[in-house]
């Protein structure tokens, strides 16, 4: 597993516990679709990978690596696929998904998200800033692909860092957890055909988390709080910028 999350310093919430057993069933069975989804800040990365680590998880991680943002749905996908059979040695998609089948699971999350963070290379939620309707049509591709090989993902289990993200008045927020009453039906509905674990924290779990990692005094802490809410990764980025 290649992770870019630092978990030296690790706060169990529960959250945290909800989504370890998650994660046991999908090392008992197969099949599973688990969406990890929570606010920009949360630290899913940070839980995601943690957990898997504690579970014992043997899992591949999809890696996006595109040259330029500038490309369409078509691309990005062919891309993928390739990047995954050059990875893995596959000769062709069928070859590719008994592949992946032999871990424990696939996982969509920062090498896929966000390596751009950590190469030259434009990650897939840099493209899909700027790829307008073109990233509903790649999202459309990958379902027909999932309905067009039912029997074959029915032997993997695929793990989803999962963001809908959008700017308003120059704020990041996610559709599934920061707008009220419609992110907890969309959240609620994700569960209907998948297992969902969000992330989030009460006030004195975001406080713990943020004790652990800075010696600001409670005080403090809880002011930034309340300007930026139970973001841990948030208040510490505020708090040290200032």
């Amino acid at each position: 597993m290649n992770s870019v999350s630092d978990n030296s310093v690790f706060v169990e919430t529960e959250s945290y516990r909800r989504l370890l057993e998650a994660l046991e069933v999908i090392r008992e069975s197969r099949g599973n679709i688990l969406h990890v989804v929570g606010a920009p800040g949360t630290g899913k990365s940070a839980n995601l990978y943690r957990g898997i680590q504690e579970v014992g998880l043997d899992v591949y991680e999809v890696p996006c690596n595109l040259e330029s943002a500038d490309v369409d749905a078509d691309y990005v996908f062919r891309h993928l696929l390739d990047e995954m059979k050059a990875e893995l040695g596959a000769d062709n998609r069928g070859d590719l998904y008994s592949k992946l089948a032999e871990f424990d699971a696939v996982v969509f999350a920062d090498r896929f998200h966000d390596s751009h963070d950590f190469s030259e290379f434009t990650g897939f939620s840099q493209w899909t800033a700027t790829a307008g309707s073109e990233t509903l049509k790649f999202y459309l591709k990958c379902i027909l692909e999932y309905i067009r090989n039912t029997r074959k993902f029915s032997n993997m289990n695929i793990i989803f860092q999962t963001a809908w993200r959008f700017y308003f008045r120059g704020k990041k927020l996610d559709i599934f957890t920061d707008i009220p009453i419609l992110s907890s039906v969309l959240f609620h509905s994700l569960r209907i055909p998948f297992t969902a674990v969000r992330i989030d924290y009460t006030v004195t779990e975001t406080l713990n988390i943020i004790k652990a990692h800075s010696g600001a005094d409670e005080e403090e802490i809880r002011r930034y709080i309340e300007l930026y809410g139970c973001r841990p990764r948030t208040v510490l980025e505020k708090m040290r910028s200032c």
